[in-house]
């Protein structure tokens, strides 16, 4: 690399990755090479391959595969990767809950963002990172605890009666909600009883440990008090109910938050996208990832690979086409590079240039698109 010889470093590290010597510390230190390179599939593998060899018990790499994959807007992996770093560290890992802490703010959800480096300071007092980013989120989005002896109350975002029906359908928002930066979306502060908060504590503390049917029961007692709904709560039971394979269960909460409060919580999008695909449901599955995608822009390019991929399964092989153009054009421009990316976009140009119907999907999406710019 001092030399200029970019092409031959990377090539050096890459025959580390393949060779056959147990060596943990060799592929971690591999994987930080890689990662310094902006290399982001060659640190993963590196990174993979060192917690193989310590057989899960490898922190420190954990941790570093969860920032290489956040970089790479793979949340879902990254989250995993960090609370594995956490598990094996007794959640006293700060440097682990600063990262999750960012991957939080990164969805989206601050208050979970805020209670991670709060974790962080907790188990590293002089965590500098942590005490600015405690600093510069304020308290948008915080929950905080309601001082008074009143009964329950709604938490002020919206209300909503119990006897008030689940939606049946997600509706796309307007471009107007699709657009809103994150920076300049409506935020408050939300309050609620201290049995509420309680609640929602030992429902996240119980997910993080794996126990999801006690998670479950906590966000349900929590949603119970807040009349039906409860957006933080409503999203996370979510994903706890997602692990339990509940799909049904998770589409009602994640319904709630995409149509009620989508703009503030657009990580619904994403996983209401998943949702519809685990189902079958795959034109739903594309408009969902369609408003992640449109939602996070440059800051989350994963969320157009689910999009290319989902539109490749419809049989429209030039809309796969297009949101895989788009996705490598922004990771290139944010200095990463694609190794798979050419071989996947050549796949889709002779499977769009032989299908002659490919044109029906083509002409009902610019349609589509001419009724949103009308309205």
């Amino acid at each position: 690399m001092a030399s200029g010889k970019r092409t031959d470093a990377i090539a050096a590290l890459r025959q580390i990755v393949n060779s056959d010597e147990f060596d943990p510390q060799g592929f971690y230190n591999t994987g930080n090479s890689f990662a310094r390179l902006g290399e982001t599939d060659g640190a993963i593998s590196a990174y993979r391959k060192a917690i193989g060899q310590r057989k899960g018990q490898y922190s420190r790499a954990f941790n570093n595969l969860g920032v290489v994959m956040l970089r790479a807007g793979q949340w879902d992996e990254a989250y995993d990767a960090f609370l594995s770093a956490l598990k094996l560290e007794s959640f006293r890992y700060a440097e682990a809950s600063y990262n999750l802490g960012r991957l939080y703010a990164a969805r989206g959800e601050n208050d979970l963002a805020m209670r991670e480096w709060r974790r962080a300071l907790a188990a590293d007092p002089k965590h500098t990172a942590a005490a600015q980013a405690l600093s510069y989120i304020g308290n948008e989005e915080r929950i905080v605890i309601e001082q008074s002896a009143k009964a329950p109350r709604p938490s002020g975002l919206h209300t909503s009666a119990s006897t008030t029906p689940a939606p049946t359908q997600w509706l796309p928002r307007t471009p107007a909600n699709v657009r809103t930066p994150p920076a300049t979306r409506p935020t408050k502060t939300v309050v609620i009883d201290q049995v509420s908060y309680d609640y929602l504590q030992k429902a996240r503390s119980s997910s993080e440990r794996g126990n999801m049917a006690d998670a479950v029961d906590n966000y349900r007692r929590l949603i119970t008090r807040q009349r039906g709904y409860f957006p933080p709560a409503n999203l996370e039971i979510s994903y706890a109910l997602l692990s339990l394979k509940r799909y049904d269960e998770a589409l009602t909460n994640l319904l709630e938050v995409a149509n009620r409060d989508g703009a503030r919580f657009p990580i619904s999008y994403y996983h209401l996208a998943r949702v519809y695909e685990l189902k079958g449901e795959l034109k739903l599955a594309e408009n969902a990832f369609s408003q992640a995608a449109a939602t996070y822009g440059p800051k989350n390019a994963q969320f157009l690979l689910d999009l290319s991929r989902v539109r490749e399964k419809q049989g429209d092989f030039a809309g796969a086409l297009e949101a895989m153009e788009r996705y490598v054009s922004i990771i290139q421009q944010q200095g990463h590079s694609v190794p798979w990316g050419d071989e996947r976009l050549t796949s889709l140009r002779q499977k769009s240039a032989t299908t002659p119907s490919n044109w029906m999907p083509c002409a009902l999406r610019i349609f589509h698109s001419l009724q949103i710019l009308q309205s």
